[in-house]
């Protein structure tokens, strides 16, 4: 008889915590998988209503199987900690979750630039958003209970549900009833660039996939215009600008 092979009972308790932050970025490699395929294979639509489906379903089971094993109560489907945290520390943990997002946004970044050049990097990065964008937008409607075509005021609130209004500092200038001008004031990746006398990065490509796909995945009567982003010139109030309008 063979010799009984290692598993994970064996490992240290380091090694243990390793393998558990691991298993957790397979876990989020799954599910980005299986959307991404039922996407490929159903479209997007039908792809985004069972994502409906199974975020809820799955939360409830993540939360009770964790409260469970780690011995923690649930209020209202969150762990106590959570649910009776205090105004401003959550206001900051969900800041903290938006700025690990833009963070891993860059590395992801970083590690295509390295190896295959910016190119690369940013063809990869204007087709993420292409993905990103409906989605994010999908996901705000649903959380906001905006209905199907809420328009630009709908619009307007949405964009304050963004991950990057978490951590950026943005505007809006109405211009009429059928149109409004969106200002990201203070944006962390440009101001970074800015503090250590970096021209700007050029976002545009990626903007204009950005904003143009959340705009009419939000809304499909909204159309999305670049006033400016860089490499384009811009004033010292803001680092891109982009108008809203309906027919």
């Amino acid at each position: 008889m063979n010799d009984a092979q290692p598993d994970f009972t064996d490992l240290s308790r380091q090694d243990k915590g390793r393998l558990m932050m691991d298993m957790v970025f397979r876990m989020i490699m799954h599910y980005g998988f299986w959307f991404a395929e039922v996407r490929h294979q159903m479209g997007m639509d039908a792809a985004l209503d069972m994502m409906d489906a199974v975020v809820p379903r799955g939360t409830d089971i993540t939360m009770k199987r964790m409260a469970d094993i780690l011995d923690f109560e649930l209020k209202d489907g969150l762990p106590e900690a959570v649910a009776d945290m205090d105004e401003d520390r959550l206001n900051e943990l969900l800041k903290g979750l938006a700025k690990n997002w833009l963070v891993m946004d860059g590395v992801w970044f970083q590690a295509v630039e390295k190896t295959r050049g910016m190119n690369d990097a940013k063809r990869c990065n204007d087709s993420c958003w292409g993905m990103f964008s409906p989605y994010e937008a999908h996901a705000i409607k649903r959380f906001l209970n905006l209905g199907d075509r809420p328009g630009l005021e709908g619009l307007k609130k949405a964009l304050n549900f963004r991950m990057y209004s978490f951590i950026n500092t943005q505007s809006i200038v109405d211009e009429s009833p059928k149109s409004f001008v969106f200002q990201m004031n203070e944006c962390r990746v440009q101001a970074a660039r800015k503090r250590k006398n970096l021209p700007d990065y050029p976002c545009k490509s990626a903007g204009l996939v950005e904003y143009t796909y959340f705009a009419s995945a939000f809304d499909p009567n909204i159309k999305t215009t670049c006033i400016g982003c860089p490499p384009d010139a811009h004033p010292e109030e803001w680092f891109c600008a982009w108008r809203f309008s309906v027919e």
